[in-house]
């Protein structure tokens, strides 16, 4: 008999999606299994698939399991079934890719079969990969500091979205942080959405400066919470709701409202309780699609800070090609003072 047991196969929507070594272990510490993971997106596979069909996505797998090595698939993997769809993307080189794209919850089981633990979608739905429809952001506390932190910094997010005139959706993000989702109507492109970010982070680091940064550079933020704008850059992605996240508790992304986000912890959400917590709560995320909002205010602020305060553009990730506007991408500490004229 091998070592992990026979294969298994589930059938999905009309799919039949076969699971090899379903009894492999991919969470030591708690003994959850390839079975479980496959079980689990099964039982999420209806929200899940509001939440990122039609979106291109990354898949992050752990095909070792959570002790071992993962990557990111940001092409459709080879030997991948017909009815797995894609959409073309283009990645800031300039290259293109043909991303998995979800159409049904069958495609989440064939990925958990892959070692695919959490589901990083594109803020972008298939029909036009070059304008989001959703706006994130992502509320990251440093090492030192916890959930609680983030949450903290989360409500005052809630407040600058409101004033924008914008309806924020918190989950967590499986970590330590907490996502806020706000569906957009997909009439702005990437750099655009980043500014809005920008200029939204800008505010609520004004509101709470001793507790809040959207300072790049780690030697700048003074053990704040960092709000990461560049999640909001092209191919830069966070886990979706309700994806496994590569903790040794198996945590997932969970949705929540906002009276909730206060009184949850973040560890409470995981592969063996978010089944039970979503048949009696429902998907609380259902009805982020009923409205699309619009960034003008958030971009007007955005001109605003560059106008009055001279705030322009932030830098971009390493890996980004030079983006007109940025500022010099170099850590503080170690730039060169500019000579003198």
């Amino acid at each position: 008999m091998p070592k992990h047991g026979d294969p298994v196969t589930y059938e999905v929507g009309g799919r039949s999606v076969r699971v090899s070594s379903p009894d492999k272990v991919y969470f030591p510490q708690r003994g959850i299994t390839k079975r479980q993971v496959v079980e689990y997106y099964l039982a999420v596979g209806e929200p899940l698939l509001r939440a990122i069909g039609e979106r291109p996505t990354t898949l992050k797998r752990y095909v070792d399991g959570v002790e071992g090595d993962w990557f990111y698939a940001k092409r459709l993997p080879k030997g991948a079934p017909d009815w797995v769809e894609t959409a073309e993307i283009t990645f800031p080189s300039g290259r293109k890719a043909a991303e998995v794209c979800p159409t049904e919850p069958a495609v989440f089981a064939w990925a958990a079969n892959l070692g695919t633990f959490d589901f990083h979608p594109w803020p972008v739905r298939r029909p036009d990969v070059d304008h989001p429809d959703e706006l994130r952001i992502d509320v990251d506390p440093p090492d030192r500091a916890g959930f609680a932190d983030a949450v903290g910094v989360a409500q005052v997010v809630r407040e600058v979205l409101e004033a924008a005139g914008l309806t924020g959706y918190p989950k967590t993000s499986g970590g330590r942080g907490v996502h806020v989702l706000v569906r957009i109507r997909p009439e702005w492109d990437f750099v655009q959405v980043r500014h809005a970010v920008i200029a939204l982070g800008r505010e609520v680091e004004r509101r709470i400066p001793d507790k809040a940064t959207i300072s790049w550079w780690k030697e700048e933020r003074g053990g704040r919470v960092f709000l990461d704008y560049n999640q909001a850059a092209r191919d830069r992605t966070v886990a979706s709701s309700w994806s496994v996240r590569g903790t040794p508790r198996a945590t997932v992304s969970t949705p929540l409202t906002w009276d909730m986000l206060t009184e949850v912890d973040a560890d409470d959400f995981d592969v063996l309780t978010v089944p039970d917590f979503l048949a009696e709560h429902g998907d609380l995320h259902a009805h982020l699609d009923d409205k699309a909002f619009g960034l003008e205010t958030a971009l007007e602020w955005y001109e605003r800070d560059l106008r009055d305060h001279g705030l322009g553009d932030l830098p971009y990730p390493p890996d980004y090609p030079k983006m007109p506007g940025e500022p010099k991408r170099v850590q503080p500490s170690k730039a060169r003072p500019e000579p003198e004229s």
